[in-house]
């Protein structure tokens, strides 16, 4: 909530965003408490813990959290009924108060983790690389679709030594009920998807329609299916510009000449209809020339389609990780580059009339234009805040990832490869010892180095190290 001058200079009022789920508001959970969007009551504890306190529990008071109900025996690479062990928890939002590991791999940052007491969990994410835990599990969210893998630490006992045979057997069990019902079904079913096509995808078209018609979207255009087949060549791998953690990208020429890009989800992908629709409301209603425009959507049937801007030199990793066309990039363009990604997040965050976290802000979220200036782009994971929740969160998810994002574009490195001297330092760890060295200038590529940047370099890794 907050007290807002209206734009005729005279009369204030109060706005309030109200959070957009009931897992918004920080830390409701408590330490080693998981927040699920579609549960209810919304916490729950990870397998292998209890609520500290039943009583408050009940109350519907959650922020004491959970504690484990059995102690962890840890010393290293112990082994039997002594062993610690990992329980997988799906589509989860990665908490707070995380490390860069330095594992090249899910298997090294896995066998990390395990011979390292102090882990409490761990989570490889493709395009970041491994973070690890070391401290209470704060603010975690499970959504019913996308997210991360997160492993957490527990005792043996707590998974049960015959839970693998149980598991094997109703695995069994449950394939061979599947094929003789698969079996049985199988004509009525062809019958009946062949019969309903047609009604099925008219009615989920329009549910999907009205859904965005309701969130207030007015100026986005919806495609028919036929045009977007028509502009792309039938998505033909010749128009593919690259593939994202939610689907493909295409190159489209719409009938008057206009090029588009087409982000197609997969039905496999992690995105659902939460973080698709997500993506369409706030980008329909966030106007800047650092952000990414969203021309509009195509929803038929299964195929979930959005359609941007066509942006001709694509996403900022394909200069930056690339051995030749990072020397195309030289230090003025870069520190033009964030100069403009930090007045797309300075928009975002302050003076958009949402109040903004994208919470994916990565270096290929970056696209560029025919002019190198820069775009956000991706806003499935973006959530609206209010209040010192925006705040908090602001500081601790935004910062982290954008001072990631610079150490990148300054040293032309990616984070999760780069490993430097006998002793394999991290590009973190690197970062550190430079800036403590001689202000940072060491981080940024030789072929690139000027005396005359030398400030701005060093301004850059500061903020990076932040």
């Amino acid at each position: 909530m907050q007290l807002c001058k209206r734009h005729n200079g005279t009369d204030w009022g109060i706005d309030f965003d109200a959070p957009t789920n009931l897992c918004d508001s920080y830390g409701d959970c408590g330490p080693f408490g998981l927040c699920v969007t579609s549960a209810s009551p919304k916490c729950e504890c990870f397998k292998g813990f209890v609520p500290k306190s039943i009583e408050e529990w009940k109350r519907g008071n959650w922020t004491g959290g959970c504690v484990r109900r059995t102690e962890l025996h840890c010393h290293g690479n112990s082994t039997g009924k002594d062993a610690n062990v990992f329980h997988l928890v799906s589509n989860i939002k990665p908490p707070d108060s995380y490390e860069f590991g330095s594992s090249m791999d899910a298997e090294e940052c896995h066998q990390s983790c395990l011979h390292n007491c102090s882990c409490l969990a761990f989570a490889f994410i493709n395009g970041i690389g491994c973070l690890v835990w070391n401290q209470e599990l704060l603010d975690v969210v499970q959504f019913s679709e996308g997210g991360e893998l997160l492993s957490i630490r527990l005792a043996r006992s707590e998974l049960g030594g015959n839970e693998r045979n149980r598991i094997i057997a109703a695995i069994i069990v449950s394939l061979l009920g599947f094929v003789i019902f698969i079996s049985a079904a199988f004509a009525f079913w062809r019958y009946r998807v062949k019969h309903n096509a047609n009604i099925s995808k008219d009615a989920s078209q329009d549910a999907w329609r009205n859904g965005l018609k309701r969130q207030d979207v007015s100026g986005l255009d919806f495609f028919e299916m036929d045009t977007i087949e028509t502009a792309t060549n039938n998505f033909s791998l010749s128009n593919k510009l690259g593939q994202g953690g939610f689907g493909s990208v295409y190159k489209g020429k719409l009938q008057d000449g206009k090029e588009i890009a087409v982000k197609r989800l997969s039905s496999s992908s992690g995105q659902g209809k939460e973080e698709f629709m997500n993506e369409i409301v706030l980008i329909s209603k966030l106007q800047h020339k650092n952000l990414v425009q969203l021309l509009g959507c195509c929803i038929e049937g299964e195929e979930k389609l959005l359609i941007y801007e066509f942006m001709v030199n694509k996403s900022l990793d394909t200069f930056l990780f690339d051995s030749r066309k990072k020397l195309e990039i030289d230090w003025p363009k870069r520190f033009d580059i964030i100069q403009g990604i930090a007045c797309g997040l300075l928009y975002l965050h302050q003076d958009s009339r949402l109040k903004v976290i994208h919470r994916d802000v990565k270096v290929s979220n970056i696209l560029l234009d025919e002019n190198m200036n820069p775009k956000i782009s991706d806003f499935g994971l973006a959530r609206m805040f209010q209040g010192t929740h925006f705040q908090d969160k602001t500081r601790r998810i935004v910062g982290t990832l954008f001072g990631v994002m610079l150490l990148e574009i300054i040293s032309g490195e990616k984070i999760s490869r780069f490993i430097y001297g006998e002793d394999r330092k991290t590009l973190l760890a690197f970062a550190w010892e430079s800036w403590s060295e001689n202000g940072g200038v060491d981080l940024l590529n030789q072929d690139l180095a000027d005396s005359g940047h030398h400030s701005e370099v060093g301004r850059c890794v500061q903020i990076g190290l932040l």
